[in-house]
């Protein structure tokens, strides 16, 4: 038996799956619901594998797999879905993973963001940053804060640097650039660089992945920019301290007080699996720039940013661990889910302990 890259691709658009792991040894496996799942067949072989490769992959990425170790791109399944696909060498053989690009957009209310994070759409310039793991949602999230953007804003030019393009989106109340790294720019730095001259009023990084970028990024918001952008970190403390410590330490002072200025949000959040149906349900922090919060930052006592977090609801904030208590006595997600994904495990089973009381004394009563 063999597999056929197309039947693989249906099933992933008819399961809804988000991933599709190729690698020798093992049969095909699609990620459901966050959970990998084994294709019906024989484990692939060697040279199954460059074949379910070689049917989708350009012989220009090939090459780049043999000279690099690996090449990313994008690729359209006809009209039914698009791919963000990884191909790389493992134990010298060839492997790849292919995540489902959705290909509606979804709605605040969708994601579960809180309506006042809308307002950040219509700052005149500034930073925002969505962060998480890999697989978290974070383009999916700033793929729906881009199209809000693109229709509400009349007098919005929006250019995004991605590697590689995502979510593709046509004109409609502003104009938007989409620039692919490596096929329209070299990198991220250089792309953002060169933005600046183009007559922007919103930028998208989709990574913010070297100091070249972060560095790009923040002179982009400081210079009247309203600037989207992505970390793999949790947390908002967690994040400052990632692009600050990316700095030389003697300019690390500069850095923060750049930040405390510009940085106006950090959405974090995270995917939990449903404890109600199949499926999984998003989780955030949010930290909002307040006179507090810039002090913090500029300060460098990032350990208090919590704190603040805890205690700035009116502010639009979103405290990480009270976001897990709502979903888990909301039936959405499991106790487990609650202490895997919490920032202060300690504290977070003394809050489940009452909340598991104060519903067990509700049951009681609806007996009675």
């Amino acid at each position: 038996m063999s597999y056929a890259m197309s039947d693989l691709l249906h099933l992933m658009v008819q399961e809804g799956s988000s991933d599709l792991h190729i690698r020798v040894g093992v049969p095909p496996c699609i990620r459901l619901n966050g959970i990998i799942q084994k294709v019906d067949g024989p484990a692939l072989t060697n040279d199954m594998a460059e074949e379910l490769m070689r049917s989708i992959t350009s012989d220009e990425s090939v090459q780049e797999v043999r000279e690099r170790g690996g090449a990313d791109y994008a690729f359209a399944f006809g009209e039914l879905a698009r791919f963000r696909v990884s191909v790389f060498k493992e134990k010298g053989r060839f492997a790849m993973v292919l995540r489902q690009i959705p290909t509606t957009l979804l709605t605040f209310e969708q994601i579960g963001l809180p309506p006042s994070v809308k307002e950040l759409l219509y700052k005149p310039r500034g930073m925002v940053l969505v962060t998480g793991p890999t697989g978290s949602g974070k383009s999916t999230t700033l793929a729906s804060m881009i199209d809000i953007i693109n229709i509400e804003r009349d007098d919005a030019h929006i250019i995004t640097i991605e590697d590689p393009i995502e979510f593709y989106h046509n004109h409609k109340a502003a104009i938007i650039t989409q620039r692919e790294i490596h096929i329209d720019v070299p990198s991220f730095g250089e792309s953002l660089r060169r933005a600046l001259r183009q007559d922007p009023d919103v930028i998208l990084v989709g990574e913010m992945r070297d100091l070249e970028t972060i560095e790009a990024a923040i002179t982009a918001a400081e210079t009247g920019h309203l600037v989207f952008g992505t970390l793999h970190t949790t947390g908002a403390a967690k994040t400052i301290d990632r692009i600050v410590n990316a700095f030389p330490t003697n300019q690390q002072n500069t850095i923060r007080i750049q930040l405390s200025t510009v940085l106006e949000s950090v959405i974090s959040q995270l995917l939990c699996p449903r404890a109600d149906k199949p499926g999984r349900v998003a989780v955030f922090e949010i930290m909002n720039r307040t006179p507090s919060i810039a002090a913090l930052i500029r300060d460098n006592k990032t350990y208090r940013i919590n704190s603040d977090i805890q205690t700035g609801a009116k502010y639009g904030m979103v405290n990480l661990d009270s976001y897990l208590l709502e979903k888990y006595q909301a039936g959405l997600i499991s106790e487990d889910e609650v202490i895997t994904k919490a920032q202060d495990p300690g504290t977070i089973m003394d809050k489940l302990r009452s909340v598991q009381a104060g519903m067990q004394a509700e049951a009681e009563e609806e007996e009675e």
